[in-house]
């Protein structure tokens, strides 16, 4: 993470308007900008991430917490959307509200099947199935909605945008299915060479759509995300290159996953709080568990659960944010040592103190590591356990799910290991993160199945590549950016 520093915000295709919701960003050095701005723009110009200034609640009645639950999974993120734009999406022309351009997003043929089907698995066990979009990930369940909205929002202004994405494997070909042949985006992909598994990297190279730029880089994904970063902060740049993100970094991937934490907590949670694991590198999926519940859904504890990058555990054990060589482990999009989303839930464990965030980034950009304060690590606590899970324990759990009649990925199975050390009371939900045939390699040889890709991705492996090896150098994705950016000004 970079110190931080006080820098000019670039002018984005919106405007803030009076009255409507504010976002803030968590170094206090970059003034506050709506909600569209802040979907649009992603990482702050001081370097930091956006929060919402306050937290709304989601169901305001029982009425439309019922109807939310029993509804089709658009009725609910239209809710959340709702929430979190404040009133930021009335202007847009050829959408009446947040309904239509959730319908857009959840009934345009990309899901054969429901957006995120719960499936029981044990008394109080439940399998939260994330991986029936278009790229077989999680990731889909926001890409498909920044999509369109993105779109509907560039041809109304009259503007392009260049998406400078890092990826450890599924936000990337989330990013591709969600952004291609769109004549308002070229979305430059940065992935690092050989860290992710062939069917991965087939679902960003083979769209065959000429906005759409994959690059492979010599170095681990948080060499990518800090390439990704660096040419953030070059202002100068990001201006003319309109670059906007769609890692975790960006407000619209929180607030679009935050949607199936409150969808599941409050179908099950009339009886208490409903637990989930979650596994995570980054750490957006698990704080959009945590924003679900500021919303005012019944989450419980939220288990993180990781591989041998096990960063976030020893932060949570020890007190000290470290860190260390990213391994390469057989759950690859885990391969992760600088969550950056730990820095959003750190700000609010600091009670919002930016001055103390920026002390501790500081810190950390100067010597790898920082102490948490001791009443911010308490408050951590309370919300978050952590444990990491070894390259022999998944090879095991993809085995006893395998001779159980259910195939899962080896992040999947990293949570499902986990889940056996949460010891709370309740309904535990684990998150099922990607599909088993993103990984054959690795299920076949813990289970000797080979997973079958389903009816629509058969293809995947017959489809021409089309991407290419770069260096770790910012000046040469900069080159790459500015020959090819329909955006560039």
């Amino acid at each position: 993470m970079r110190p931080c520093r006080s820098i000019p915000i670039p002018t984005l295709p919106t405007s803030a308007t009076v009255g409507l919701m504010r976002y803030l960003s968590t170094r206090g050095q970059a003034p506050p900008i709506s909600f569209l701005e802040s979907v649009l723009g992603g990482l702050a110009p001081d370097g930091g991430l956006y929060v919402p200034e306050t937290w709304p609640h989601l169901f305001p009645n029982e009425t439309e917490r019922h109807n939310a639950i029993l509804g089709h999974y658009a009725y609910t993120a239209a809710r959340v959307l709702l929430a979190f734009s404040g009133g930021d999406l009335e202007g847009l022309e050829q959408v009446d509200d947040a309904d239509a351009l959730c319908l857009q997003a959840y009934l345009n043929g990309a899901w054969p099947e429901s957006v995120a089907p719960l499936r029981q698995i044990g008394v109080s066990d439940w399998l939260l199935e994330l991986f029936r979009g278009p790229s077989l990930s999680f990731k889909d369940v926001a890409m498909q909605l920044l999509g369109p909205l993105y779109d509907l929002v560039l041809r109304q202004q009259k503007e392009r945008l260049s998406i400078l994405c890092a990826t450890s494997g599924d936000t990337g070909g989330a990013a591709v299915e969600a952004f291609k042949n769109r004549e308002t985006i070229d979305l430059f992909v940065l992935t690092p060479r050989g860290r992710v598994s062939s069917a991965q990297r087939r679902f960003m190279t083979t769209s065959g759509a000429s906005n759409i730029h994959v690059l492979e880089v010599n170095g681990d994904f948080d060499i990518c995300q800090a390439l990704v970063k660096q040419l953030f902060s070059d202002t100068t740049f990001a201006t003319r290159a309109r670059l906007s993100g769609v890692n975790s970094i960006n407000w619209g991937r929180i607030a679009a996953q935050s949607v199936y934490f409150a969808r599941v907590a409050h179908t099950l949670g009339h009886l208490g709080p409903v637990h989930f694991v979650v596994p995570t590198g980054n750490f957006g999926d698990a704080y959009s568990g945590w924003v679900a519940r500021q919303l005012g859904a019944p989450v419980g504890r939220i288990l993180l659960a990781t591989n041998a990058n096990d960063v976030l555990v020893r932060a949570l054990e020890t007190g000290e944010y470290r860190r260390g060589p990213s391994r390469a482990t057989l759950s690859p999009a885990m391969d992760i040592q600088l969550a950056s989303n730990f820095e959003r839930i750190l700000f609010e464990a600091l009670d919002r103190n930016a001055d103390q965030l920026c002390n501790l980034q500081r810190d950390l950009s100067r010597d790898g590591a920082c102490l948490l304060p001791s009443d911010a690590l308490a408050r951590l606590r309370t919300w978050f356990s952590a444990t990491s899970v070894s390259d022999e324990e998944t090879l095991l759990q993809l085995r006893i799910q395998a001779q159980e009649g259910n195939l899962v990925c080896p992040h999947t199975a990293v949570g499902l290991q986990a889940r056996t050390r949460l010891k709370e009371p309740g309904f535990v939900v684990t998150l099922a993160t990607a599909h088993p045939a993103k990984f054959p390699e690795t299920v076949k040889q813990a289970t000797g199945e080979h997973p079958p890709l389903p009816p629509r991705s058969r293809d995947l492996f017959e489809r021409p590549e089309r991407f290419e090896q770069v260096p770790a150098k910012a000046e040469t994705i900069r080159a790459i950016v500015r020959e090819r950016s329909r955006a560039w000004r």
